[in-house]
């Protein structure tokens, strides 16, 4: 079989399983898995016609960041979702242009969805979570927040980002990434001290 044809289809195969079966499952994202797929293809095609250009390799990487740059601003993504978008650029790039050994090009793109499929799993992110947070009242005060909040998700806070304050309708919104992991019950009255609603 043509090598190009043997890349081609084993690229298809590692984005499917890769939005579909590592993604989708675990994010929900549907949006997101067309972005994956259609960007992967659109960069496989045309590394493909460029393979036999003599700078083939400068275009690709070229391509590879332009079109990062313009999907990153076009839409608000989180860390996790750039770095599947961009495994998606690379298992592209990979299939069109591939290497002097078609099997170190199928090994990277086999590696690839495999490395996303351990670091995007519960093996890292048991404990690990992040939440959008509406605190109902303005609260500009770091350390405050972060009490208000354990108390609230009965959790060790790591990290608060504050990412709006309504003085007009007294909110916060914050995005906070926190742990869970075995603590003393929160008393009843603490913990509806300070309600809020979740997104």
């Amino acid at each position: 079989m043509n090598t190009t044809y043997l890349l081609a289809a084993v690229d298809l195969v590692a984005v499917l399983v890769l939005a579909l079966a590592v993604y989708y499952p675990r994010h929900r994202r549907t949006d997101l898995v067309t972005a994956f797929v259609a960007v992967n293809v659109g960069v496989l095609a045309v590394t493909i016609v460029l393979a036999g250009s003599a700078a083939s390799v400068g275009l690709g990487l070229g391509l590879f960041g332009v079109l990062s740059i313009i999907r990153l601003r076009s839409d608000e993504l989180g860390q996790h979702e750039i770095a599947y978008y961009f495994a998606a650029l690379a298992i592209g790039l990979l299939g069109g242009l591939g290497t002097a050994d078609v099997r170190l090009s199928i090994s990277l793109m086999v590696g690839l969805v495999v490395v996303l499929a351990l670091v995007d799993s519960r093996l890292l992110h048991a404990t690990g979570l992040r939440q959008v947070v509406v605190l109902d009242s303005a609260v500009t005060d770091e350390g405050e927040l972060v009490v208000r909040l354990e108390r609230l998700l009965d959790a060790k806070v790591n990290r608060v980002t504050p990412l709006r304050v309504d003085l007009v309708n007294d909110t916060t919104t914050v995005e906070v990434h926190y742990a869970v992991a075995p603590r003393p019950a929160v008393p009843r009255a603490e913990r509806h001290a300070a309600p809020a609603v979740t997104r």
